[in-house]
């Protein structure tokens, strides 16, 4: 049994706190959170205590902690975590600036902490099967990725303005599964954005529709839609085509049922939204991490993955405002 502390209350808070409680193997001990209210309705619904930083951290039966607050905090936690001998569990991005994000990494390596990042779509059970047959060969040499990725209705302009934009909070989980996909590291990224759907993008520079395209060495290439808007629910889709065939997984519905009648053929729309589609794979990217730290081994995403997805967000900024392709430099 692991005793965790879960920083942060907020929704995907809430989401890893549901899933530390149904796991046999793990334990809720803490919660920590400036806002009262939320943290008291995770404990409530947990039995876990609210404390502050410096008590969870300083208590030698936690063994983990699960890093789920505002990315400004994530560095300075996971940091002061991993001096403390815990295993770190941390919600991307690590850090909006690379130079940070590099401070926080050579502490965590100084203190020899295990540390998984929040990439859960690496766990969502039909990606994993698709990257499984994808390295078993079954269609041939990788040529071409792609991954549409839109959400069924935009943040808010105060959420919006206090992260970090669509780029590093979106396309971020894109990036990782790019290089995850493609078997190569890409070496140039080209991007391109606009703002269509609320003016608000504009104001803050930043933009809710965007294409990304990327190449790698031998040539392989990866194209990547976002939009903020996608009125039929989460649009979650990502097909690779190969020497020898193609392997595509698609979204998920609430049902398979088909209607068939005189005037059309219909079926449910996509679930709505990040929580309903991606449960499965928030449930196992905490079981890997669990697994992890009861034996001691790496997890299969680490830190490095946090850094080159961040990486591909800046070259990906340089180029939609420059209209240029961006070399890529790990």
């Amino acid at each position: 049994m692991i005793d965790f502390c879960l920083f942060g209350a907020g929704l995907i808070g809430s989401v890893h706190a549901g899933n530390l409680a149904r796991h046999p193997k793990a334990r809720l001990r803490y919660i920590v959170d400036p806002r009262p209210e939320a943290a008291q309705r995770i404990a409530a619904q947990t039995g876990a205590a609210i404390v502050d930083t410096e008590t969870a951290l300083s208590d030698p039966s936690i063994r983990a902690v699960m890093i789920a607050s505002a990315t400004k905090t994530h560095a300075d936690l996971a940091m002061a975590a991993a001096a403390k001998g815990k295993a770190i569990f941390c919600e991307k991005p690590i850090d909006l600036d690379i130079g940070r994000t590099d401070q926080c990494l050579a502490a965590i390596e100084k203190a020899g902490a295990l540390f998984q990042i929040g990439f859960n779509r690496r766990f969502d059970p039909s990606f994993r099967a698709l990257k499984q047959r994808l390295d078993a060969g079954e269609i041939g040499s990788i040529e071409q990725v792609i991954i549409t990725s839109r959400d069924p209705e935009a943040e808010t302009e105060e959420a919006l303005a206090g992260g970090g934009g669509v780029f590093r909070e979106m396309t971020i989980h894109d990036f990782d599964m790019a290089r995850n996909l493609l078997g190569e590291e890409p070496v140039e990224l080209f991007a391109t954005g606009s703002c269509l759907v609320l003016p608000y993008y504009a104001k803050h520079g930043d933009y809710d529709t965007a294409m990304f395209v990327l190449r790698t060495a031998s040539g392989r290439q990866c194209h990547i839609n976002n939009s903020v808007r996608a009125v039929y629910g989460y649009d979650q889709r990502i097909e690779v085509h190969g020497s020898n065939g193609m392997l595509r997984a698609g979204n998920r519905m609430p049902t398979s049922v088909e209607a068939f009648g005189s005037e059309a053929v219909s079926r449910d729309k996509p679930l709505y939204f990040f929580v309903e589609r991606y449960m499965d794979s928030y449930y196992a990217e905490l079981d890997h991490f669990i697994e992890c730290v009861l034996a001691n081994k790496k997890p299969d995403v680490g830190a490095s993955d946090g850094r080159k997805a961040m990486i591909l967000c800046e070259a990906a900024l340089a180029s939609a405002k420059s209209g240029r392709f961006e070399p890529i430099k790990f």
